[in-house]
């Protein structure tokens, strides 16, 4: 292995995005950074709006895990839960292979859909945007068999269908048309189509119990297992390195695809590093949506907070929207950016620090420790509600604080 191998690989971590972001909000506190402010004086506004929506959704402070497994809900009606009871599982690992295929499907469409886009809930004929409206017409394509090349088996997703997916399917299935336009609909199919590709090119890892899918990484998880036990950083490290080739035109370093990881003049580092920051925002988020599948499994998952808060625009709104982070240059708010550019990366990166910070105070003003308040409860109490309200306070159309240009394969 080389050194640049090595290093890159230490950048697939949930521990190097924290000591990485931690890094860039230090420079912000020491007002070194080129595009934002960081003004701690605001922090109690944040704090205390999540603290009260946290109260007013979950008033017994009982919350879930931060999960794309929320996402199919819709007015207490668990759409999962149905399938989930009605399919005839072979055992606790076919169930979880299904759910592994459906959770990581969905999270991979789960890029910013757009202020325009929505989903018409056949049920219900309710009409759903963003995030929600993403989950549920990837719950219903999954359920029609629309990630299955075999009939008689349509609750999974294999690699033969995944390479075959189209544009079109994806839009047949999510309702997209010239008057419901979805953003980056050629990135996520072509994510899908390299998706296919990947879990095609790795039986070892994918086809351990048949045919190959992406439901397969449930086995190669389990056999990391002991006692059964695996930690969420190791779940989120295999996610990294097995599905690293997937993400299309990144940086790659030492031969290693880097995903979602940045360039930002700020972080110095004494080897092939320097420069780059790591944030691994859907992979973070699909780490956390395989906590229940593993665990419905019969395995123990430990160490949730050995992951991050999530570096995308609800969570990092909040921290502009209320102030704590200001534009030093207050154009730059009317600006489009490239996901790729200094001004994204260093608010993304202050996200995920401050997001840490905004945990601490949350369980000093609650009384809870980390066990009782982890991270992942505290997204969903939470921040990402919060950063949603205030943006739809502050502007018409509920839009994000930053504009960035999205292909449909990072928020």
């Amino acid at each position: 292995m080389t050194s640049d191998t090595a290093a890159a690989l230490a950048l697939l971590s949930a521990e190097a995005v924290r000591e990485r972001a931690q890094r860039m909000l230090a420079l912000g506190l020491d007002g070194k950074l080129p595009h934002f402010r960081v003004d701690l004086g605001r922090f109690d506004a944040a704090v205390e709006l999540v603290v009260a929506l946290t109260r007013l959704r979950y008033p017994s402070l009982e919350m879930p895990f931060h999960s794309r497994w929320r996402h199919f809900i819709l007015d207490g009606d668990n759409r999962w839960a149905a399938i989930r009871q009605s399919g005839s599982w072979r055992d606790d690992a076919a169930l979880a292979r299904a759910a592994f295929d459906l959770a990581i499907v969905s999270v991979l469409l789960d890029a910013g859909a757009g202020a325009h886009w929505q989903y018409r809930d056949p049920p219900t004929g309710k009409h759903i945007g963003r995030s929600e409206g993403l989950g549920l017409a990837s719950l219903a394509m999954f359920a029609d068999g629309g990630f299955s090349s075999d009939p008689k088996n349509p609750l999974q997703a294999d690699a033969q269908r995944l390479v075959r997916l189209s544009q079109a399917d994806i839009g047949n299935a999510f309702q997209v048309s010239p008057s419901n336009p979805l953003v980056g609909i050629a990135g996520r199919a072509d994510l899908l189509n390299r998706l296919g590709a990947l879990v095609e090119s790795k039986p070892e890892v994918f086809a351990r119990s048949g045919v190959a899918r992406p439901g397969g990484f449930f086995d190669h998880l389990a056999a990391l297992a002991t006692e059964p036990r695996i930690s969420a950083p190791t779940v989120l490290a295999e996610l990294l390195r097995q599905f690293g080739p997937i993400w299309p035109s990144r940086l790659t370093l030492g031969g290693v695809p880097l995903g979602d990881c940045w360039r930002h003049p700020a972080i110095a580092a004494p080897d092939a590093t320097h420069g780059l920051v790591p944030l691994h925002k859907l992979s973070q988020w699909l780490a956390y949506s395989l906590i229940e599948p593993l665990q419905w499994a019969g395995l123990t998952v430990t160490d949730i907070d050995g992951l991050t808060g999530l570096a995308e625009y609800r969570n990092g709104g909040l921290f502009i929207d209320t102030g704590v982070l200001a534009f030093r240059d207050p154009a730059d708010a009317a600006r489009d950016h490239d996901a790729a550019a200094a001004l994204v990366v260093e608010w993304r990166a202050l996200t995920v620090a401050l997001l840490d910070r905004l945990a601490e105070a949350m369980r000093r003003r609650l009384g809870l420790d980390a066990r009782s308040l982890p991270l992942a409860k505290v997204l969903e109490g939470g921040t990402w509600e919060a950063g949603r309200v205030i943006a739809r306070k502050l502007r018409p159309d509920g839009s994000p604080p930053v504009k960035v240009i999205s292909d449909g394969t990072v928020f």
